[in-house]
């Protein structure tokens, strides 16, 4: 089911959106939510690792991962 929403934006972002639509093919309510349900999935997948995981997600870099190996055989 489909409901009306009513935002309230910028007039340049907004003009810039449609503008971004137009070129793409696209209306601006799906951008709009495309944009949501992205939001939604980030935020889904989030949550699949546990709390440890996403501490200390990041301290290692993909440069450490790819001397891993070198490091490991001295």
């Amino acid at each position: 089911m489909e409901t009306k929403l009513t935002l309230k934006l910028d007039q340049t972002v907004i003009k810039s959106a449609k503008q971004y639509a137009e070129n793409n093919n696209r209306s601006l309510s799906r951008l709009v939510e495309d944009y949501f349900r992205s939001l939604l999935s980030e935020n889904i997948q989030e949550e699949k690792y546990p709390p440890l995981i996403k501490k200390i997600s990041g301290i290692i870099s993909e440069n450490d991962l790819k001397n891993f190996p070198k490091m490991m055989s001295g």
